[in-house]
């Protein structure tokens, strides 16, 4: 039970040094012809949204809505390869076998 106990221990210690790896990670994407720009960290944070004054009109309601779809699914899936790397290099979280 004590080795179990060391080994969740371990763990979290693990999952607390990956978070804080990729919480340094960034990643910026583009959508809408260049008119929207996403920065996302590898907690998956947005942490910065542009959006071109010329596109800020209600009839781009559609385009812009699109534009956020479109740049959050890319930064998400640029970050989740981001977050597979660095469980690879930090040997994979399968070596806590329960």
């Amino acid at each position: 039970m004590f080795t179990k106990l060391k080994q969740f221990k371990e763990m979290r210690s693990q999952a607390k040094t990956l978070q804080d790896a990729l919480g340094q990670e960034t990643t910026t994407v583009t959508a809408a012809h260049g008119e929207i720009t996403l920065t996302m960290d590898g907690n998956m944070k947005v942490k910065t949204l542009t959006i071109a004054p010329d596109l800020l009109k209600p009839e781009n309601k559609k385009k812009i809505e699109d534009g956020l779809i479109n740049a959050y699914d890319d930064a998400s899936k640029k970050i989740q390869r981001v977050m597979a790397t660095k469980v690879k290099e930090m040997g994979g979280l399968d070596q806590f076998k329960m």
